[in-house]
């Protein structure tokens, strides 16, 4: 299986757990300004010059070496970077690429001490969390893209809902706003993977509406299958169950604004309420599968894979895996809306972004190269290998099946804005936090409004003090 970067992300900070936020570290070392183009050292705080300053024509750039660090190390990802940088290469014979390609786990490790130092890489991948980029841009690592994003039009690539993953204001503390800090290549989406031939069995089509699909769950209960897999023992998999019943009772704002921990949102409302109280529900009413908080994540996909479960709640780094065995069984949608709240509303969002250190005094070629690795073409190439690319989604050209369903829900809520945070995104403690309360919710330990009060005081706690 190629992980996704959400999957690999995660999986560093809650041990046996797969998406925790990884722990916060950093080398807060200032460095001096400098605008594109030139090769003075910069500041903490990178100044941004104009769209019309920056220099767009690579060829006219003289001779370059650009030093990358990726993580792009497996399957698909390393064959799609290898074709990228050659192409690169060829229509720029002047710019040279030095690639150093780490695991995510050793690029984690040694990133923070290179951007800190007085030689660090042009272009590396760094994590969209508070933790890394947040600290990095913090500490003036990264340079603000902004001028790069007018110029090159990336706004117009890219929604504002994908854009809200790689933002941070200047000081590093606001998460989703301010300015753009990297640009990812893939994208990623929690959606409903479901068993067709199941569903045949029972009379139904996948779910177009959140009551149809609330109606499946108990027409399978009723008819002896496991309507909806899971597998909550490290935590994680259940919040994105609960972010997907969350979405259809909540409105995206407010998700939006709790997910990236700023003011202006609470958990204790009788929106979230309702949202706690139908999970809570779906567990009284036998929708899951026996021992479900004991079942690791691995053992429930597989078993879903296998034909136990109709519905399985997850993400689309799921997709190929499944296809492998359950073919044309598997289907995946969006989490249907409401009659009230038709719009998508999806967990979702990139794989790790490039960003270009503030110290790089090759900035423009630097935004050349990241401008190429993620433009139509090299979407197209993304395609060919197996990925999910987060731009010119629903035009790409791919098999009808599960792959085709998953271009379509990743590109409808993309081009709509309804992507949503991933909620563990809110405080550096969240995934933990939510992770542990949401687990006690589900085997009834506490009642919905002493869960939500947790998660209340966790987000108030770093909220007010990020102020």
């Amino acid at each position: 299986m190629i992980a996704s970067t959400r999957e690999v992300r995660t999986r560093n900070t809650r041990g046996a757990g797969t998406r925790a936020v990884l722990a916060a570290g950093v080398v807060a070392l200032a460095a001096a300004a400098c605008a594109p183009g030139s090769s003075a050292p910069p500041a903490a705080s990178p100044a941004q010059p104009s769209a019309s300053a920056v220099r767009t024509d690579a060829a006219a750039l003289g001779d370059v070496t650009l030093t990358i660090w990726d993580q792009e190390v497996r399957g698909g990802q390393a064959a799609q970077m290898k074709q990228l940088n050659a192409a690169f290469e060829a229509k720029y014979p002047n710019i040279t690429i030095k690639r150093v390609s780490r695991s995510f786990d050793d690029l984690n490790t040694t990133l923070r001490l290179a951007l800190s130092g007085n030689e660090p890489p042009d272009v590396v991948q760094a994590n969209n969390g508070r933790p890394q980029m947040g600290a990095f841009v913090k500490a003036g690592h990264l340079r603000p893209l902004d001028a790069y994003a007018e110029a090159y039009g990336w706004k117009k690539r890219y929604s504002q809902s994908v854009l809200q993953y790689v933002s941070y204001s200047a000081d590093g503390k606001v998460f989703g706003q301010g300015n753009i800090y990297g640009l990812p290549q893939v994208g990623e989406v929690v959606g409903i993977l479901y068993n067709a031939a199941k569903l045949s069995e029972l009379g139904l089509r996948p779910p177009k509406t959140w009551e149809e699909f609330e109606a499946a769950l108990a027409k399978a209960k009723a008819a002896g299958e496991v309507p909806l897999q899971l597998g909550n023992l490290d935590k994680w998999p259940g919040v994105h169950v609960f972010g997907t019943v969350q979405g259809r009772h909540v409105p995206a704002d407010q998700i939006t604004t709790l997910g990236f921990g700023r003011k202006g949102a609470s958990w204790t409302t009788p929106e979230n309420t309702r949202a706690a109280e139908q999970i809570v529900g779906w567990v009284d009413k036998g929708y899951f599968n026996k021992g479900f908080n004991g079942q690791g994540y691995d053992a429930s996909w597989q078993a879903f894979g296998k034909g136990e479960g109709v519905f399985l709640i997850g993400g689309s780094w799921l997709i190929a895996d499944l296809e492998k065995v359950m073919g044309k069984d598997l289907g995946f949608v969006l989490p249907p809306g409401t009659g009230s709240a038709p719009g998508p509303v999806a967990t979702g969002g990139t794989g790790l972004p490039f960003a270009i250190t503030a110290k790089s005094p090759n900035p423009d070629a630097a935004a050349a190269y990241i401008d190429f690795i993620t433009n139509a073409d090299a979407m197209k190439v993304l395609t060919a290998n197996g990925l999910l690319p987060i731009a010119d989604t629903e035009q790409q050209k791919v098999k009808q099946g599960p792959q085709q369903d998953m271009f379509t829900a990743f590109g409808t809520a993309a081009k709509e804005n309804g992507l949503v945070p991933y909620l563990d995104y809110a405080t550096p403690t969240f995934a933990d936090t939510l992770g542990a309360a949401l687990q006690d919710l589900l085997a009834k330990k506490s009642a919905p409004q002493d869960f939500l009060a947790t998660l209340e005081k966790d987000y108030k706690t770093f909220v007010e003090s990020n102020g």
